[in-house]
C-alpha cells in the first residue's frame, strides 16, 4: 500500500507541480489550500506525511505545525514544512518544529530524498 502525503500549499502551480512529482513516485496524494481543513483531513484520513507551506492564508504553517506536534494524539505524524526564508533555523528551533523544512526553490530531487527520510523515520 502507498504511502499517503497531504500536501498543504496555497498556490496552485506549487501544488500541482509537488503532486505530479509525488505521485509519479509512487505516493497517494491530497491537497488542501488553506490550512482550515487539516485537523479534520487528519483525523477522517490519517496521512503519513504532511508537507505544508510555512506561510499559509488565515493559520500560519509553522503555527499549525505546532498544534500537530504539541498534540498527544498527532506529535508522531511526520511534517516538512516549505519556507522561501532564507534561514530556516528559527523554524527548527520553535516549540512543536516540524521535522524538516524544505527551502524554495527546491529540485525534484531534494524533495524525493526528504519525503523518502521522512517516512523511513
Amino acid at each position: 500500500m502507498s504511502k499517503k502525503i497531504l500536501i498543504v500549499e496555497d498556490n496552485v502551480l506549487m501544488t500541482e507541480v509537488m503532486s505530479y512529482i509525488l505521485i509519479n513516485n509512487g505516493y497517494e496524494v491530497s491537497t488542501l489550500p488553506s490550512g482550515s481543513g487539516v485537523f479534520k483531513y487528519i483525523r477522517t484520513n490519517h496521512p503519513d506525511l504532511i508537507i505544508m507551506e510555512a506561510a499559509l492564508p488565515g493559520m500560519d504553517g509553522t503555527e499549525i505545525c505546532q498544534l500537530i506536534k504539541l498534540n498527544k494524539t498527532t506529535r508522531n505524524m511526520r511534517v516538512i514544512v516549505c519556507s522561501s526564508e532564507e534561514s530556516v533555523e528559527p523554524i527548527l528551533e520553535q516549540k512543536g518544529a516540524p521535522d524538516d523544512v524544505l527551502q524554495k526553490p527546491f529540485d525534484i530531487s531534494s524533495l524525493i530524498q526528504m519525503v523518502e527520510c521522512q517516512l523511513a523515520a
